[in-house]
């Protein structure tokens, strides 16, 4: 477990997206989240009080998280002093960018001089084994999306702690740094060398007989070139018996690729099963998640019906109607 409470860093972000980590960490571990540091003139916010690494540190605050996304997740100069700061103050630092902390010698210099740890969320584990694709007992769901960024954590992470209050046995597995830090445990799939991505996603949910169910955090999207290598290796390791889409209806493209159209949901279920059934032949989707935030309620339940009545599946919103009706289909297709 990452060492709290949090100070967590949204620098000059202005797009809510560019923040998911902090403000991943500012919903599920809240109480964790002392405030946040952003720059006098970024009027983005995660509603927690606005604190130097000084303040933070007098407030408690044992860790700096740098929980904004970058261009090629590098080091910012913008985020240096920022980082010297806190290990002045008495922080920790915490990264979930690809660049890590160490590489940047200015850091790794005063880190060394002040005792302080530097943790890289986004360092692979040692001895992972390339994926066999061999059938292995155990209750999988994958969450999958249209696109990146689409809801595929928050949909994994309600849907896990929706099973266990109706009683059945659920554990988030995380393969995002966002989830990572959240859960405490889990592995960064994309920060795994590409020969291993399937081994991991196998080791991350190994055999098991106890009834529990692995709820497994997806990432990227098949129909979005820059992350669906991620994607698939992902959803051949992790073998789900069960999947659920998530969608974004306000995506106006594929993020980041704004020459590429966001695919129709019906016309992504089909192409994940076609490639979930390399490893798992009786993969199938037991529901539709989407982020209905940007739309009004009369929108976002008529898009829910016609979503439905489109695909067959329940459709929910995590945060607005729960995740039972996903449940109760999931219960009625495989039954305990």
């Amino acid at each position: 477990m990452i060492p709290g409470p949090f100070l967590l860093y949204i620098g000059d972000k202005r797009n809510p997206l560019d923040i998911k980590t902090s403000r991943g960490l500012a919903t599920f571990r809240r109480a964790d989240c002392i405030g946040e540091l952003g720059e006098a003139d970024n009027t983005l916010t995660l509603g927690l009080p606005r604190m130097t690494a000084v303040e933070a540190a007098a407030a408690g605050a044992r860790s700096l998280v740098l929980g904004i996304a970058t261009s090629g997740g590098r080091l910012e100069e913008a985020m240096i002093p920022h980082v010297l700061a806190a290990l002045d103050a008495g922080l920790d630092i915490v990264s979930g960018l690809h660049q890590h902390l160490a590489t940047e010698p200015r850091i790794r210099e005063r880190a060394e001089a002040l005792g302080r740890q530097l943790i890289d969320v986004r360092a692979a584990p040692e001895g992972l084994k390339v994926g066999t694709g061999a059938a292995r007992p155990g209750r999988r769901i994958l969450t999958v999306g249209t696109d990146c960024a689409v809801g595929k954590m928050y949909t994994s992470i309600h849907l896990a702690d929706a099973l266990n209050a109706r009683g059945l046995p659920a554990r988030f597995r995380a393969t995002g740094q966002t989830g990572v830090l959240i859960a405490g445990e889990g592995v960064v799939i994309d920060s795994v060398i590409a020969d291993f991505i399937a081994g991991a996603a196998e080791a991350l949910s190994p055999a098991r007989e106890d009834g529990v169910w692995d709820v497994i955090e997806g990432q990227g999207s098949l129909f979005n070139p820059s992350f669906a290598g991620v994607s698939l290796g992902l959803l051949h390791g992790a073998q789900p018996q069960a999947m659920v889409m998530c969608h974004d209806p306000s995506r106006p493209h594929m993020r980041g690729l704004p020459h590429m159209q966001v695919p129709g949901i019906t016309a992504c279920i089909e192409e994940n099963l076609r490639s979930a059934r390399l490893t798992s032949p009786d993969a199938e989707f037991i529901g539709v998640s989407i982020n209905g935030s940007l739309l009004d309620a009369a929108a976002a339940e008529d898009l829910r019906a016609r979503i439905t009545a489109e695909t067959g599946l329940p459709c929910v919103d995590p945060v607005v109607t729960g995740m039972d009706a996903v449940i109760d289909r999931l219960i009625a297709r495989f039954p305990a």
